[in-house]
């Protein structure tokens, strides 16, 4: 029987360590916590969360890594399901065309077509998450660039983004503050920032591309 006891009590032992060494694994220190806070903190700021709270998540271990989630898209296929149909509508949703009718302005007339400017907002805000998630490929395997000689190889964009990691994800971040700015145009129905908004995202997107897509183009107009 005190066997029993002592083999009871070694092994609740033994899990209150366990335990214990795992909640120290999960927390972070504050020196961690302060870096992860400067890379996101205009996201973090613009979604109202303050320094202290975010400190204190933080050093709790309630900020789960995204590396420890899986990966299953590509870059490739979040710019194409998410990101770029998303990124159309905001572009479509101001401005004014010409054609056979005469000028014709684009902004929503009804309140689901502002929805449908929130709702790809929202996208824009969520994707720039996925696309800093790391161990993510550039393209699906098998996948060719479309522009050989112009556009780098799937490959090698990967090594690119991989080597410079913070650039990418500062693109990322850019991205998804003007999906916030838009989400807040969307919901004050403002017309004239949603266009801003629309152009300063136009060049986000173009500096991003230029720097791991097809780099060479923009050395070359770089020497001219």
């Amino acid at each position: 029987m005190r066997r029993q006891i002592a083999a009871a009590l070694c092994s609740a032992a033994l899990g209150v360590i366990a335990v214990s060494s795992l909640a120290i694994a999960q927390q972070k220190t504050a020196k961690a916590c302060v870096v992860e806070w400067q890379a996101d903190k205009t996201a973090n700021q613009a979604n109202g969360i303050t320094e202290r709270a975010y400190m204190a998540r933080c050093r709790a271990g309630s900020s789960k890594a995204a590396s420890d989630r899986p990966v299953y898209s590509t870059v490739k296929d979040l710019m194409e399901s998410i990101i770029d149909p998303s990124a159309d509508t905001l572009w479509g949703a101001a401005g004014t065309v010409i054609d056979k009718q005469g000028v014709q302005d684009l902004s929503p007339k009804t309140q689901e077509g502002w929805l449908d400017v929130r709702r790809a907002a929202v996208r824009i805000i969520e994707g720039a998450n996925l696309l800093m998630m790391p161990g993510r490929e550039a393209a699906p395997v098998g996948t060719k660039s479309e522009a050989p000689g112009v556009e780098l190889e799937p490959a090698e964009i990967a090594a690119l983004i991989k080597k410079k990691r913070k650039s990418f994800d500062a693109f990322a971040r850019a991205l998804q503050v003007l999906g916030l700015e838009a989400l807040r145009a969307s919901e004050a129905k403002n017309v004239p920032l949603l266009e801003d908004i629309g152009g300063r995202m136009e060049d986000v997107c173009e500096s991003c591309h230029q720097t791991f897509w097809y780099p060479q183009e923009k050395q070359a107009s770089t020497r001219n």
